[in-house]
C-alpha cells in the first residue's frame, strides 16, 4: 500500500505543478499566482509528518529549481520547500481532519514564510530594500489568493488522504 500512496503524492505534486505553472498564471489575479506547491507540502506535513512533509518538500523544490530556479543554483527552492515540510509535522499531534482553522493558520504562514524568505535572499541580497512595496504586491496578494485556493485543494488533498488512510488500516486489518 505504501508504493499507492507514493505515486498518488507523487501525482498530486505533478498535477498540481502543472496547474500553478500552465492554468494559474493565465487567471492571475492583479499579476499574482497561488503557491500550490505551498499548500501541497504544509498538507503533507501536518497530516502526514515531518518525514512525509520533508520529502514532499523536496521534490516540490526541486521541480522549481530546475525549471525555474535561480541562475546557476539548484536546491534553492528544495531548501525553502523542504524546511516548510518539516516545520508543518511539528503539528501533526494537533491535526484534526473536522477542523480547517489550524490547516488554514499553518498553510497562511507558511506562505508569508515563504515570501519573507525569498524577498531576504532574491531581493534584500541584490539590494532592493523597498520591503513595504514587496509586502502590499506581492506577499499579501499572493498569501490572499492562496488561502482562497487552499479551501478547495486543501478539501481535495484531506478525501484522498483519509480514502489512503482506510485502505491500509483496512489491508493491515487482514494480515492480523
Amino acid at each position: 500500500m505504501k508504493i499507492k500512496r507514493k505515486i498518488i503524492t507523487f501525482f498530486i505534486i505533478i498535477v498540481c505543478f502543472l496547474l500553478e505553472t500552465t492554468v494559474f498564471p493565465s487567471i492571475s489575479l492583479a499579476g499574482v499566482t497561488p503557491n500550490l506547491l505551498v499548500v501541497i507540502v504544509s498538507s503533507f506535513g501536518f497530516m502526514r509528518g515531518k518525514n512525509e512533509g520533508m520529502v514532499v518538500g523536496f521534490i516540490c523544490g526541486l521541480m522549481v529549481d530546475v525549471f525555474f530556479g535561480l541562475q546557476g543554483v539548484i536546491g534553492f527552492y528544495a531548501l525553502i520547500y523542504t524546511l516548510l515540510g518539516y516545520a508543518n509535522g511539528f503539528f501533526k499531534r494537533l491535526f484534526y481532519d473536522e477542523d480547517i482553522k489550524l490547516p488554514l493558520a499553518l498553510i497562511a504562514g507558511s506562505e508569508l514564510l515563504y515570501g519573507l524568505v525569498i524577498y531576504i535572499c532574491v531581493y534584500l541580497m541584490r539590494s532592493k530594500f523597498d520591503f513595504i512595496y514587496y509586502l502590499l504586491h506581492i506577499i499579501m496578494p499572493e498569501l490572499m489568493y492562496t488561502i482562497l485556493v487552499t479551501l478547495v485543494l486543501y478539501q481535495i488533498i484531506l478525501h484522498i488522504n483519509r480514502k489512503l488512510e482506510t485502505e491500509e488500516k483496512r489491508s493491515a486489518s487482514k494480515f492480523v
